[in-house]
């Protein structure tokens, strides 16, 4: 590195530095406030506000026992996986069933009309829903 750029950086860390320490404002009407909670954190965290150590420990020996025992039942576990026979190897076969299964379920008429035909039994509805022509009312002369 060049000695103008170590000036050159020395001279933009020293600028920055400045600007890090904090300050209160003493004209601002929280000054006060922020001042008394400054004031009464300064000295935490102390040592007696950490948590004690943990009691009660299992023995180091014990741990070991049931990592072993983990252990084997995941032995266990991996050999009871490889004797299933898994059916989701062939995705092309597992789709072929699955179409041969919808294709062979009975479809309701309802369920086979196409949107338009849904549309036009809707306003043929529609169309019988409407009111017949008012009565007259006044009376006979």
């Amino acid at each position: 590195m060049t000695p103008i750029a170590a000036v050159a950086i020395t001279g933009a860390l020293a600028a920055c530095s400045g600007g890090l320490s904090a300050r209160t404002d003493a004209t601002s009407p929280l000054a006060p406030r922020v001042q008394e909670l400054v004031d009464s954190n300064r000295h935490y965290p102390r040592w007696e506000d950490f948590p004690a150590a943990p009691t009660g420990l299992p023995d180091v020996r014990q741990v070991a026992a049931d990592a072993r025992r983990l252990q084997a039942d995941n032995a266990t576990l991996t050999g009871e996986i490889a004797r299933i026979d898994w059916t989701l190897n062939d995705p092309a076969a597992l789709a072929a069933q699955i179409t041969a299964r919808v294709a062979a379920a009975p479809v309701s008429p309802d369920a086979a009309r196409t949107q338009a035909e849904i549309e036009a039994f809707a306003q043929s509805l529609r169309d019988r829903a409407k009111a017949p022509p008012p009565l007259d009312c006044r009376p006979a002369r």
